[in-house]
C-alpha cells in the first residue's frame, strides 16, 4: 500500500475515533455500542463476506426504533462526510508535492500536465494566446434547493479540513499519547467542530428562500473563488510567460436571477443577488488592499521608486492620515491609501483620499500581481 494511502487510512480513523467520542458523550455508551456493532458486522459482511454477519447485521437493524434508526443514518453520515474531508486532503497533499516540473507534468489534473501536452502536439504560445483571447470559461453556479448543504454544516466542515491539514503540518499523526500543546489543542478543536456538527441540523425546518440560495451561493465565492482563480491565472502566467492574461476564466451565477420557472424569483431577487455579490467581492478586495499596504512598507530612501509609481504624481504631496509625511518615503503604502476610499466608494474627506480620477495611472497590474503572490503564499 502506498505511504499516501497509509496517511489516508490513519486520517479517516482518526476522524471516525473523534465522532465515536463524541457519539458516546452526546448519547451515550448504549448508543455508541450499537453504532459499533452495526459498523463491525458490516464491515464483515461486505469485506469478508460473512453470511452469519449479514444475517446478524439484519436482525440489528429490523429491531431498530425510528429514533435509533435516526441516529444510526446521523453516525454514519458524518462518517462519510468526515471520510470525504480526509480523502479531499489527501488529494491537495499529493498535489502539492508535484514541486519539480517533471512530476508535475505527470499529473492530468494540472496545468503543467496540459501545457506539456500542448508542447507534445507542437501547439506554441502564440497560438493558445489566440484562443485564450476568444476564450470563455464560465463554471456557472445554480439553485438546488432540494440539495442544498446548510452554511453552518458546510462552515463546519471546512475548519475541519483546515485543522486536518494543520494537524498534519504539525506532524502529529501516530504522537497521541505524546503531544505538544499546540497538537493536543489542534485535536481539541477538531473535537470541537465535530461536537457542533453533531449538535447540528443537517436538513432546514423551514423551507429554502431565494436569499438563502443567494447567501449559499457566496459563501464559496469566500472560501474559493475569489483567491483561486486569481490564483490559477497567475500560475498560467507564469507558466506561459505572459503577464497579460485575458479574463477567460471567469464566474457566472443565475441564483436569484434564474427564469425557469421559479415564482419566487423576481426583479427584486435579482438586484438583491447583484448587490450582495458586488459587496462580498468589494469588501474581500478592500480587506486584501489593507493587507497588502501594511506589507508594502518599501523605502522610497532606499530603494528607489519603481517605474510603476513614477508616473502618478499625487503621492508625494498627500499627507498622512496621522498628519505627518512619513509616507513620502513609502510610495507602495501611499498607493493602497489612495485605493482604500475609492475602494468604499466614499467621497474624499481629506487629502489622502484621492478620488479614483486622480488614479488613472496607478499601476493596477502590479498590485493585482502582488495581492496573488500573496494568495499563494502557504
Amino acid at each position: 500500500m502506498r505511504t499516501t494511502d497509509l496517511i489516508l487510512r490513519d486520517d479517516i480513523r482518526f476522524l471516525g475515533r473523534l465522532l465515536g467520542d463524541t457519539l458516546r458523550e452526546q448519547e451515550g455508551e448504549k448508543t455508541y455500542a450499537m453504532v459499533e456493532e452495526i459498523r463491525q458486522l458490516s464491515v464483515a459482511f461486505r469485506r469478508h463476506a460473512d453470511a452469519k454477519a449479514g444475517q446478524r447485521l439484519n436482525r440489528l437493524l429490523n429491531r431498530l426504533t425510528t429514533d435509533e434508526a435516526v441516529l444510526v443514518i446521523r453516525a454514519f453520515g458524518y462518517f462519510s462526510h468526515l471520510a470525504n474531508i480526509a480523502e479531499d486532503q489527501a488529494r491537495l497533499r499529493e498535489a502539492h508535492t508535484l514541486a519539480d516540473e517533471a512530476r508535475a507534468s505527470q499529473a492530468p489534473s494540472t496545468l503543467a500536465h496540459s501545457l506539456a501536452q500542448f508542447k507534445k502536439a507542437g501547439i506554441r504560445k502564440p497560438a493558445l494566446m489566440a484562443v485564450l483571447r476568444q476564450a470563455l470559461v464560465s463554471p456557472v453556479l445554480t439553485a438546488h434547493p432540494t440539495e442544498v448543504q446548510r452554511t453552518s454544516v458546510m462552515d463546519a466542515e471546512r475548519r475541519i479540513a483546515e485543522l486536518l491539514a494543520q494537524r498534519h503540518s504539525l506532524g502529529a499523526l501516530g504522537q497521541a499519547a505524546a503531544m505538544p500543546a499546540n497538537e493536543r489543542a489542534n485535536e481539541q478543536a477538531m473535537r470541537a467542530r465535530i461536537t457542533q456538527l453533531w449538535q447540528t441540523r443537517v436538513l432546514r425546518t423551514s423551507t429554502l428562500t431565494v436569499a438563502d440560495e443567494i447567501e449559499n451561493a457566496l459563501s464559496f465565492y469566500r472560501s474559493t473563488f475569489l483567491r483561486q482563480i486569481p490564483a490559477i491565472m497567475g500560475e498560467l502566467a507564469e507558466r506561459l510567460e505572459e503577464p497579460n492574461l485575458p479574463a477567460f476564466l471567469r464566474m457566472g451565477n443565475w441564483i436569484g436571477g434564474d427564469r425557469d420557472g421559479n415564482p419566487n424569483v423576481s426583479a427584486q431577487t435579482l438586484e438583491e443577488s447583484v448587490r450582495k455579490h458586488a459587496e462580498v467581492a468589494l469588501r474581500f478586495y478592500l480587506t486584501e488592499v489593507h493587507l497588502l499596504g501594511t506589507e508594502l512598507s518599501v523605502s522610497r530612501l532606499l530603494r528607489g521608486t519603481t517605474p510603476d509609481l513614477k508616473p502618478w504624481p499625487r503621492w508625494p504631496t498627500m499627507p498622512a492620515p496621522t498628519g505627518t509625511t512619513s509616507h513620502i518615503a513609502r510610495p507602495w503604502w501611499a498607493c493602497m491609501q489612495g485605493l482604500q476610499p475609492r475602494s468604499r466608494g466614499s467621497p474624499a474627506p481629506r487629502p489622502c483620499a484621492t478620488p479614483c480620477r486622480h488614479l488613472s495611472p496607478m499601476p493596477a497590474r502590479k498590485i493585482f500581481s502582488l495581492t496573488c503572490a500573496r494568495w499563494r503564499q502557504p
